[in-house]
C-alpha cells in the first residue's frame, strides 16, 4: 500500500490552504478600490448606477473576508504545526511583519464597519466615500507584510547563524529584504487586476445572458472593471518585468529552471511551452531568440546562468516552466481582451457589447484567477528545495508527527464546506434582490427605461 511520509502530507495541507486562500486573499485586496472608484465616481457625476455598484458589491465583499479570515488563520495555525523548525527560525527574525499584518487587518476591519453602517448617514456622501480609503489602505497594507515574510524566504536577511544559532537580529532589516520590492508589487497589481477581471466577467455575464440588453447598470459595471484590469494588466506585466530581473540576479536557478535553460551562455532563448525528453533536451517549444538574456538583464546578449552551474540537489523541479508560461500567457491574455474591449467601446460603429467579445471577457475572470495560482505555484515551487533559501530545506523544516493526514483530510472538509456556503451566500444575496429592482426602490425617480 501507498503511503505518504509526513514531509509530502504537510506540503500537500500548505499548498492546498494556499491555493484556496489566495482565491479571497486576492479579492480582499483588489474590492476595496474598485468599490472606492465606484462610489466616487458615482458621487463626482451624481451617477445612481455608479453608487449602486458601490453598495452591491460591498456587500459581497463582506462575504468574502469572513472566509478569507478562516482560511487566513488555517495559514498561521499550519505554519506551527507543520513547519515547527522553520517557526524557530522565521518567529525570532521576520516576527515584526507578521505582528504588522494583523494591525493592518484590524485596521481593515474596523474602517469597513464604520463604512458598512454609515451609509446615507451624511449630508455630503464624499464624507462617507472618505471611509472607504483606510479600507483600501488596510487590506493594500496587509497584503504588503505579508508579502515581505514570503520575500524573506526569497531572500533571508537581517540576522546571521553561528553554530546553528541565531545572532545579530535586525527585524527591519529582514522585512525591507531584496526580493520584498518587487513582490509587494506584484502581488498588489495582480490583486487589483484580477479583481477587477472577475467583476467584469459577472457583469459581461448578465449582459450575454440578456442578448446584450442589460440594464445601463451592468454595462456601467463592465465599463468600469474592463477599464481597471486594462490598467492593472499593465503594470502587472510591468512587475512581472522587473521580478525576473530580480531572480536573475538573486535566484538564477529559480528563472532558469522556469526556462529549462541548461547552459550558461549570452543571447539566451526564451522558451514558450514544448517539453523536455530523456536527456533533458527541449522539443516542440517556440523560441524567441535572445528574449531571455533581455527579459533577465535588458539586454539582448547578456549572459544568463544555466541549471548545469548548480547541485542537482538545489534544482528546482522542471514542471515549473509550465506554470510561468501559463501565468504569462493569462496575463498577456487579460491585456488583449482589455484592450480589444476599449477599442470596440471607442469606436461608434462598432458594438463592445457583441456576443464574442463578451464571452472573452467572462473567460477573462476565471483566466485571471488561474495566473494567479500559476503564479503562487511557481514562486513557491521554484524556491524548492529550500524553504528558507541558503539557510533550511523543506525535509528539515517540516513537523514529524504521524497525524498530518487526519489533518490533511479534516482541512480538505473545512475548506469544501466554506466554499459552499460562501457561494450559496452570495447567490441568493445577489439572486433575491435583482439590481434592477434595487434601483427602482432606491430611486424612484429614475425612468423605468433606464433602469
Amino acid at each position: 500500500m501507498f503511503e505518504l511520509d509526513s514531509i509530502t502530507l504537510s506540503r500537500l495541507l500548505t499548498a492546498m490552504t494556499l491555493i484556496f486562500h489566495i482565491i479571497f486573499a486576492t479579492i480582499g485586496v483588489g474590492i476595496p478600490l474598485l468599490i472606492s472608484l465606484a462610489e466616487l465616481i458615482g458621487i463626482k457625476k451624481k451617477d445612481p448606477y455608479y453608487q449602486l455598484l458601490a453598495r452591491r458589491w460591498t456587500r459581497g465583499f463582506v462575504i468574502t473576508v469572513a472566509v478569507g479570515v478562516v482560511t487566513g488563520t488555517a495559514i498561521g495555525l499550519q505554519l506551527s504545526l507543520l513547519w515547527p523548525s522553520f517557526m524557530r527560525i522565521a518567529g525570532n527574525v521576520i516576527s515584526l511583519p507578521l505582528f504588522l499584518e494583523t494591525f493592518a487587518f484590524f485596521f481593515e476591519a474596523i474602517f469597513l464597519g464604520v463604512y458598512l453602517y454609515t451609509w446615507d448617514r451624511f449630508k455630503k456622501p464624499i464624507y462617507h466615500w472618505l471611509f472607504s480609503i483606510p479600507v483600501i489602505i488596510g487590506s493594500g497594507f496587509s497584503a504588503v507584510f505579508i508579502t515581505t515574510v514570503n520575500a524573506f524566504m526569497n531572500t533571508p536577511t537581517g540576522f546571521s547563524m553561528e553554530d546553528g544559532k541565531i545572532t545579530a537580529i535586525d527585524p527591519i532589516k529582514a522585512m525591507l529584504n531584496p526580493a520584498a520590492p518587487t513582490k509587494v508589487f506584484h502581488v498588489l497589481t495582480s490583486s487589483y487586476m484580477t479583481s477587477a477581471a472577475i467583476l467584469a466577467a459577472i457583469a459581461a455575464f448578465v449582459i450575454l445572458k440578456n442578448r446584450g440588453k442589460a440594464s445601463i447598470y451592468y454595462k456601467k459595471a463592465l465599463k468600469l472593471t474592463v477599464t481597471v484590469t486594462f490598467v492593472f494588466s499593465i503594470l502587472t506585466a510591468i512587475a512581472g518585468d522587473l521580478s525576473a530581473k530580480f531572480l536573475a540576479e538573486y535566484q538564477p536557478e529559480k528563472l532558469a529552471a522556469a526556462e529549462w535553460h541548461f547552459d550558461t551562455s549570452e543571447g539566451a532563448d526564451l522558451l514558450l511551452f514544448g517539453r523536455l525528453n530523456a536527456d533533458n533536451e527541449v522539443e516542440m517549444a517556440l523560441r524567441l531568440p535572445k528574449f531571455l538574456s533581455f527579459l533577465a538583464f535588458g539586454d539582448f546578449n547578456a549572459e544568463v546562468k544555466g541549471l548545469n552551474e548548480y547541485p542537482k540537489e538545489e534544482i528546482p523541479p522542471l514542471w515549473i516552466h509550465y506554470m510561468f508560461d501559463m501565468m504569462v500567457s493569462l496575463g498577456m491574455y487579460a491585456i488583449g481582451v482589455t484592450l480589444l474591449y476599449m477599442l470596440f467601446m471607442k469606436i461608434k460603429k462598432w458594438n463592445e457589447h457583441n456576443r464574442l467579445l463578451l464571452w472573452l471577457l467572462i473567460l477573462n475572470g476565471p483566466f485571471a484567477m488561474l495566473a494567479i495560482e500559476f503564479g503562487w505555484v511557481y514562486a513557491e515551487v521554484g524556491r524548492q528545495p529550500w524553504i528558507l533559501r541558503g539557510f533550511m530545506k523543506v525535509a528539515t523544516a517540516a513537523t514529524t508527527s504521524p497525524h498530518v493526514g487526519k489533518m490533511l483530510l479534516l482541512f480538505l472538509a473545512l475548506y469544501i464546506v466554506l466554499a459552499v456556503l460562501c457561494l450559496t451566500v452570495l447567490r441568493r444575496l445577489f439572486k433575491n434582490n435583482p439590481a434592477d429592482l434595487e434601483l427602482a426602490e432606491r430611486y424612484p425617480g429614475l425612468p423605468k427605461e433606464e433602469i
